[in-house]
């Protein structure tokens, strides 16, 4: 048994100092989601136009596919002369015109690239760091190495609530109140969803 609850507590040790900052910014982003409608927010819009030199434009080969990533070089120099990351995402394309969306957390971004003259036109809205870390709750634009930090957080999460359980209950016997607070937790909210949500 001694054995048995040591490793219990090993797991529940680790997988809440592994979740502690994790449940912290999800419990937070939660509040400013839950009320979201209430915190206002003035959205910082940047706006670039340029010229991509011809050279560049003149290279450009159109793809087959309706939807294929920019060209190396225009990546290359959006990044270098506009601090514009572009990235290898799919844009759209016509005979006219290569049509670009950026979203990310917190924001919004996009850009247009004049196959014929070469201008360029990018706007990139920022809607602060509430929004942001909104978004990062959600998954929402993050790309999929925070998909995967999310899965690995819950799945620690999982592991921290099932060791806090069996936990409870090798130590419920000293105390009464453990098993009705548990019930509680478990009743509470469909009391609230039969309740209050149609």
């Amino acid at each position: 048994m001694k054995i048995y609850l040591g490793g219990l507590r090993e797991w529940h040790w680790i997988s809440s100092a592994i979740c502690l900052i994790g449940m912290l910014l999800f419990a937070i982003t939660g509040i400013t989601l839950n009320h979201a409608s209430q915190i206002n927010a003035e959205p910082k819009v940047t706006t670039i136009e340029a010229e991509i030199p011809v050279a560049i434009v003149q290279a450009i080969k159109i793809p087959d596919a309706e939807n294929a990533p920019l060209p190396k070089e225009i990546v290359a120099w959006l990044n270098a002369n506009q601090g514009i990351h572009a990235g290898n995402k799919n844009a759209e394309w016509s005979e006219e015109e290569i049509y670009l969306s950026l979203p990310r957390p917190g924001g919004d971004a996009w850009l247009t690239i004049d196959l014929t003259s070469g201008a360029l036109e990018y706007e990139l809205t920022e809607r602060g760091w509430i929004s942001y870390f909104n978004d990062l709750h959600k998954g929402r634009n993050t790309g999929v190495a925070w998909s995967w930090f999310i899965d690995f957080f819950a799945v620690a999460c999982i592991i921290f609530c099932i060791t806090g359980l069996l936990l409870l209950k090798r130590y419920a016997s000293g105390r009464p109140a453990t098993w009705p607070m548990v019930g509680l937790g478990l009743v509470l909210p469909w009391i609230l969803i039969l309740l209050f949500i149609h």
